[in-house]
């Protein structure tokens, strides 16, 4: 099973061949650039790609690592029409000699396989082939497979937006993202391996985005479902399906499909291709008429609460305040407490939805809370600053370990050697545990401000919608009166 996407890159082409030869580099794509250089100097820069070529660094080596515990990285990187130490200047001469240095520099593609079914070797060679069969015509291109610390393979793409045969600029288009993933599909059933269903009329999946739904986590898509199937249980006409919509935050545009753009995002979304068939204009229309009453019914399995007597005084019990309370209430508010709840149809904030997808940083964030009993910042301040020195603690201790197995006394014996090992993986592995900690205190000081503003506009929203509601009402009670 592979999936593929391409997109354009602005800027220059240095970093986009860097980000693809070289993952460990990705977050600092001009990490290899001499001091004092100019724009126009990196576009040339040769020692970006010898480094990204080089035999050192692109095959199997056992380094020396500050974690013993960290797997090894392996990479494989080929030219189409090009090799990869003169890609970028064959790149820049093509566009050069035909006038077309402006705009869009470059595209960059990914083909992503999933876990266990291709050798690192297998994946290059697939790689290779889809770009000689897209682009092997006119475009240079820099084939690149990686293979990260979570065992998964994937082959980067940077194709030339100019064609050196013909002059002509390369334009990713509908059809192209349907001819990759058809070409992509065909090899893989060429080498065995499986092919990820892709209905007609539905946009494929990242595999990520498939990763995350298995493991029940929330993506943008199935927010985007979630809403549209709740606006189509509780309407019972066309109209109060896009009323319903609007009421979500979302802004609507009804051409032959329907596009949706959930506040706060940059893009509007087409409903059919995103989402099948069911959520065409033709396919909502025939659902709503479907439905016998507005909602949904409860599921079968529903139990009423239960009744429980309470044992003493409320005013005595121990009131959980600060960091603590904070992030309890805005759990409830995302919907996640109670735990074992009915599933509800309620909706959620548009400003709590880029939160439902990182459920995992604010559980972890809570946890802390909870099992150390934080609920000030003196508390998490003190909390931070004795991390902080346990870590440094273990760093020295580190450090000394480190110069005894330089000694010669260790290297010449096996067993001692393999004793320091095990001993400074051991350290390793607790100084990561103590930056996480650290990282969650410095995450929990700046989100637990965000979640406060972000409580107080909800709140001052839903007063807003209570008024507006309670006018309404008086109108309509006048109005049959007045009848």
């Amino acid at each position: 099973m592979a999936t593929t996407s391409i997109w354009s890159v602005k800027g220059w082409i240095g970093k986009v061949v860097i980000y693809a030869e070289n993952p460990d580099k990705t977050e600092n794509p001009k990490f290899f650039e001499k001091s004092n250089m100019t724009e126009e100097d990196t576009q040339n820069l040769s020692d970006v790609i010898d480094y990204a070529v080089n035999d050192e660094k692109t095959k199997n080596k056992k380094n020396i690592l500050e974690d013993e515990t960290t797997p090894i990285m392996e990479r494989f990187v080929s030219g189409i029409n090009c090799q990869p130490q003169n890609a970028r200047q064959r790149m820049l001469k093509t566009k050069k000699r035909f006038g077309k240095e402006g705009g869009v520099v470059a595209y960059h593609g990914y083909q992503s396989f999933a876990e266990g079914e291709v050798t690192p070797e297998q994946a290059h060679e697939i790689g290779k082939k889809l770009a000689v069969i897209l682009w092997g015509e006119k475009y240079h291109v820099i084939v690149a497979t990686h293979l990260d610390k979570a065992n998964h393979l994937h082959n980067h793409f940077v194709v030339n937006t100019v064609s050196f045969k013909d002059g002509k600029r390369y334009h990713r288009t509908e059809k192209d993202y349907y001819d990759m993933q058809t070409q992509s599909d065909n090899l893989c059933r060429e080498y065995g391996l499986s092919v990820l269903p892709n209905p007609k009329g539905k946009k494929s999946k990242h595999i990520a985005e498939i990763k995350a739904e298995e493991a029940g986590k929330p993506t943008l898509r199935s927010m985007i479902k979630n809403d549209v199937d709740t606006a189509i249980a509780q309407s019972m006409t066309e109209k109060q399906f896009f009323d319903t919509l609007k009421n979500m935050h979302y802004e609507i545009d009804i051409k032959k499909y329907i596009y949706v753009r959930p506040q706060g995002r940059p893009y509007f979304y087409k409903l059919e291709r995103n989402l099948g068939a069911d959520y065409s204009l033709e396919g909502i229309r025939r659902r709503i008429l479907e439905q016998s009453r507005p909602d949904r019914p409860l599921p079968e399995n529903y139990k009423p609460p239960k009744q429980y007597k309470l044992k003493g005084n409320l005013n005595n019990r121990k009131k959980i305040t600060g960091f603590r309370a904070l992030y309890f209430h805005y759990c409830y508010k995302l919907g996640i407490f109670p735990k074992n709840r009915a599933k509800s149809h309620k909706y959620i904030h548009w400003l709590f939805r880029e939160d439902l997808i990182k459920l995992d940083a604010i559980s972890k964030e809570a946890r802390l809370l909870v099992v150390n009993k934080i609920d000030t910042t003196e508390q998490l301040s003190l909390y931070g600053d004795n991390l902080q020195a346990e870590m440094k603690s273990l760093i020295n201790d580190r450090k000394e370990l480190y110069k005894k197995s330089r000694t010669v006394e260790v290297k010449q014996d096996e067993n001692k050697l393999s004793e320091v090992k095990t001993k400074i993986s051991a350290l390793s592995k607790k100084i990561g545990k103590l930056r996480q900690e650290v990282k969650l205190c410095d995450d929990i000081t700046v989100r637990s401000g965000v979640i406060k503003e972000k409580l107080q506009t909800v709140r001052e929203d839903e007063n807003k919608q209570r008024k507006d509601m309670m006018k309404n009402e008086q109108f309509r009670r006048c109005g049959r009166t007045n009848r």
